[in-house]
């Protein structure tokens, strides 16, 4: 096994970081106070290939591998979490409007969301039905060749500023096998946008209710077949999980590295707190605990890339440990800072809201443990 990255993956990440670092870091601040998600800046990582990365390249994707998205997505968070969590949100649904569209479907929306010309959200989640994803109410009747959508998808990232919405609804019977995908387009009338929501973090993303009152959607709007929506919502969480939770690691990371320049510069009872024992320790259990985790990410991506009969137990490993262990140590960086890490002057604490959230997202970090214990148990 090989753990050294190709020169072209290093290539790859140094591109990143330098994005991460020249247009996410000085202005992620500025975002999460103005509540602002940056169009302009979304559209510079589109042409640096970050909107349609695993995409194929005849509609304009970059078709780069699992692993090299965990690694682009791991350098812009140590920039900016949210701005890189909502890119791997519209990766995701570029993604399956890539690989369950047909050819019309591709040609249309791909070449446009490549570049972040058009802005991709992904609708599951609905005010009764999180975990049990299976039993979301939001109905699409067939009348002629247009599906009328009525119900609500809650907790949308984008809600209201992304131009395309991937919606999974229900065409038929109850439970999974009922559940079909429609691309529902910004200007579609009965489409409406609840208030943004207040929240702990993730403040740069807008984040709220998407309402279809008799929202008259195309047939030709639907990917693949009536019934394959719920597979499709699965196949995408599995690379989803490993995106956020390469987010953590990037985020977390970058909260980590600030805690060692801070413990090396802070003076206290005239040295410098790195020199105390109980700071040592603490600092290499997050840098050891940090690395376990990236290395379990990589190998979930790398077990995606390759089709792996594991790849969900891996990637439901990956996402539960990578995002809890992220979490950690950025709240662990936070105390490191004393009471200036509680300052917003000093950023920590923003990073420890933005990763909060990634341990309930793309499945909680419980379903995780569901998911992971039914592989083991199965058979």
């Amino acid at each position: 096994m090989d753990f050294q990255l190709s020169e072209d993956r290093i290539m790859i990440q140094d591109m990143a970081r330098k994005f991460a670092s020249e247009r996410l870091r000085p202005n992620a601040m500025r975002w999460d106070e103005e509540k602002t998600l940056d169009r302009d800046v979304l559209q510079e990582a589109g042409s640096l290939g970050f909107g349609a990365i695993y995409a194929r390249e005849d509609v304009g994707g970059s078709a780069l591998t699992r692993l090299d998205a965990a690694l682009i997505f791991e350098a812009l968070s140590a920039g900016d979490v949210s701005h890189a969590a909502f890119l791997s949100i519209h990766n995701m649904a570029t993604w399956m409007i890539d690989t369950y569209g047909n050819e019309e479907q591709r040609q249309k929306w791909v070449p446009r969301l490549a570049p972040l010309e058009l802005i991709a959200s992904y609708c599951l989640t609905e005010p009764s039905s999180g975990s049990d994803a299976a039993s979301l109410r939001t109905r699409a009747e067939r009348d002629g060749d247009h599906y009328v959508l009525n119900g609500s998808k809650a907790f949308i990232s984008g809600a209201g500023f992304s131009d395309i919405y991937v919606v999974m609804v229900r065409t038929c019977e109850p439970g999974p096998k009922g559940i079909s995908t429609l691309v529902v387009e910004k200007d579609t009338p009965g489409l409406s946008f609840g208030a943004n929501e207040k929240k702990m973090g993730w403040n740069a993303q807008p984040t709220g209710i998407v309402n279809f009152d008799n929202c008259r959607v195309p047939v030709a709007n639907r990917l693949g077949e009536e019934g394959q929506g719920f597979k499709i919502a699965m196949s995408g969480l599995d690379g989803g999980r490993i995106n956020i939770g390469a987010c953590s690691l990037g985020g977390a990371q970058e909260a980590l590295d600030r805690a060692v320049e801070y413990a090396k510069t802070r003076q206290q009872f005239g040295r410098a707190i790195a020199d105390f024992q109980v700071n040592q320790f603490k600092l290499a259990d997050m840098a050891t605990e940090l690395e376990a985790a990236r290395l379990l990410l990589y190998r979930a991506a790398s077990a995606l890339d390759a089709g792996d009969p594991a790849k969900t137990r891996l990637s439901a490993m990956a996402k539960r440990l990578a995002t809890d262990t992220g979490f950690r140590v950025a709240n662990e960086a936070l105390q490191i800072h004393g009471g200036y890490g509680y300052l917003k002057d000093y950023e920590i604490e923003r990073i420890v809201r933005d990763l909060r959230v990634h341990q309930i997202l793309e499945g909680t970090n419980e379903i995780m443990r569901v998911v992971i214990s039914r592989e083991m148990l199965r058979g």
